[in-house]
């Protein structure tokens, strides 16, 4: 039998965006920096924004004429459906023409949303020229500068800077530089520019920050050496350095910030970067401790609460993951959508199916809407209401196609779970007319196929996943698995298994595979090798059925028995285990 790996609702953990919500990265923890970069994220569409005082008593008598009003107009219209080039040139020939500060100004954050540090730095002059005092115009201009690598021209103004501000300065000139495309130009500027200040730490760290974007780790490490020794234990240092190791070694980045942790337990920027690390490692039950931790020392959050509700979730501690996520909702997270689908999955695994329909329901459009509906219909199919399971999902709207793809799945779990195998393959051959190259519902046919016992529309399908995703090891497993099960081709699969292994080296139905594999081929010792370690990592019923029929080939009958009944108590209809009795214990 095939083995179908599509996950259970505590895996489905693995396959949605929950790790999202693990991944928060805290701002380091900076003094407040009074320079601010000039470039928003989007341009911003407003008014025309008001000089400084003093300027108002000097602004230019400009006359508002038709031409300019009209010139006006279509700026901004232009900036508003995207026309940036168009919105640019425009506010930049006002200016021009106008010396208006306020106008200037405008053109000058376009010019940075567009990247075009040349009208920036033009803009900003005309800026200057009308509002001489105005420390927006002068940062305006030294960024622009920055921007074009006219690290001379900037260097007298951030020195000016440096003096006045002295190390929120510092702090912030990595912002400025970020702008450059010659990092060793702007690393040498740096150094000069630090040099006065031998026991500020914000100028090491700054330095540090210069020197790893110009490729010169080791001095990187020797200006945080630095920074640590005027200011140990401070955050941002340490943060650092992380990023450093970590792109060498998790494990190492993983140890000193444990290490970090003992010395300051209450560096809760810190202690987010090690949850997240931990995350990503795969680490969970060390994660959930940290995110633990934080709960407790940020009440009031609620993304932390929602992160330590998912990681309850994900280890299988129900009760505390409806006590965090019912807290963060509390607490007012703003992933309605999200929030309500993992509270929805806790109250199912809690026995709760009417407390988990309510919360199913919340979810009424985005990336959850789907899967939602998908559990809301197979609880309903649960309880012999299939053709109502089957009309919720017909009347679910996807908004995109990857939506589409996953109602087609959703629908087709309801004839697989009504066993109905002939108008599965024929439902999933239609979505594939639909969606000929969607490596999902490929998958999803050859599993259908092969409980027909269409080995060539196994293959077919699981190659031409293959070719779509090469680095698929599922698709991998299945057909090794098909091979190894259904032919003779036990070399063939032994190669599909070897790079399945090399993909996913632990996971569970992979090993499952290989131990069968080895079955097939007489090797009972290292088929039960790497089918205990299967069983191990996964209690799944199909693994208990060839780890019994192992055991029992080596003689262990008791051992054997005693694995399929335990299996067969927590899942009593699987047919792998009910095959495997009837086979060795009519």
């Amino acid at each position: 039998m095939l083995k179908y790996a599509r996950p259970n609702p505590m895996s489905l953990l693995k396959t949605l965006p929950w790790a999202a919500a693990l991944c928060l990265l805290a701002a380091c923890s900076q003094q407040p920096m009074r320079l601010q970069a000039p470039a928003p994220s989007t341009p911003p569409v407003t008014a025309v924004p008001p000089a400084s005082p003093a300027a108002t008593e000097k602004l230019p008598d400009v006359a508002l004429s038709p031409q300019l009003l009209y010139q006006f107009l279509v700026s901004e219209i232009a900036g508003q459906r995207g026309m940036i080039g168009v919105a640019e040139e425009g506010y930049l020939t006002m200016a021009r023409e106008t010396g208006d500060p306020r106008i200037a100004r405008r053109a000058a954050d376009i010019a940075f949303f567009a990247r075009n540090y040349k009208g920036a730095e033009e803009a900003s002059r005309i800026w200057l020229k009308g509002d001489p005092g105005s420390p927006s115009a002068m940062q305006t201009l030294v960024a622009s500068q920055l921007g074009q690598n006219q690290f001379a021209a900037a260097e007298p103004a951030l020195r000016a800077l440096l003096s006045r501000e002295g190390a929120p300065g510092f702090m912030h000139l990595s912002v400025l530089l970020a702008k450059t495309s010659d990092p060793e130009g702007a690393y040498q500027m740096l150094q000069r520019l630090a040099a006065p200040y031998p026991q500020m730490p914000e100028a090491w760290f700054a330095l540090a920050q210069a020197a790893l974007k110009a490729g010169h780790p080791a001095s990187a490490q020797a200006d945080l050496t630095q920074a640590d020794k005027l200011r140990p234990g401070w955050e941002p240092v340490a943060l650092l350095r992380t990023q450093m190791l970590a792109a060498r070694s998790a494990p190492e980045a993983l140890a000193y910030l444990g290490g970090y942790l003992q010395h300051y337990p209450q560096a809760q920027d810190i202690r987010l970067v090690y949850a997240r690390l931990l995350v990503a490692a795969g680490r969970v039950l060390d994660a959930r401790a940290q995110f633990a931790i934080l709960a407790r020392q940020l009440p009031n959050n609620g993304e932390i609460a929602y992160a330590a509700g998912l990681l309850a979730l994900q280890t299988g501690d129900l009760p505390v993951a409806r006590d965090e996520l019912g807290r963060a909702e509390t607490l007012g997270f703003p992933g309605k959508d999200a929030l309500a689908y993992y509270l929805g999955l806790t109250e199912e695994g809690l026995g709760q199916p009417d407390q988990a329909m309510l919360q199913y329901r919340k979810v009424a459009r985005g990336e959850y809407l789907i899967a939602a509906r998908s559990r809301m219909a197979g609880m309903l199919a649960k309880k012999g209401k299939l053709a109502e399971a089957q009309a919720l999902l017909q009347a679910t709207q996807p908004a995109t196609d990857v939506q589409r793809i996953q109602l087609i799945q959703a629908q087709a779990d309801l004839l697989r779970d009504a066993k109905d195998y002939a108008k599965l393959y024929e439902f999933l051959g239609a979505g594939l007319k639909r969606f000929p190259d969607s490596p999902e519902l490929l998958y999803d046919h050859s599993m259908a196929a092969e409980k027909l016992n269409k080995l060539g529309v196994v293959e077919a399908d699981l190659r031409k996943v293959i070719r779509l995703q090469p680095d698929n090891a599922q698709a991998y497993n299945a057909l090794g698995y098909t091979l190894a099960e259904k032919t003779n081709r036990l070399k063939e699969a032994a190669e599909l298994l070897d790079k399945a292994m090399s993909l996913s080296p632990d996971d569970p139905f992979i090993l499952d595979s290989v131990g069968w594999l080895n079955y097939r081929q007489g090797n009972l010792a290292r088929a039960r090798e790497y089918l205990e370690r299967a069983y191990k990592l996964r209690s799944d019923p199909e693994i208990a059925a060839h780890l019994g029929e192992v055991l029992w080939m080596q003689g262990s009958h008791r051992e054997a028995l005693d694995l399929w009944k335990t299996s067969l108590q927590s899942h009593p209809q699987n047919e792998a285990l009910l095959q495997v009795l009837k086979k060795f214990n009519p």
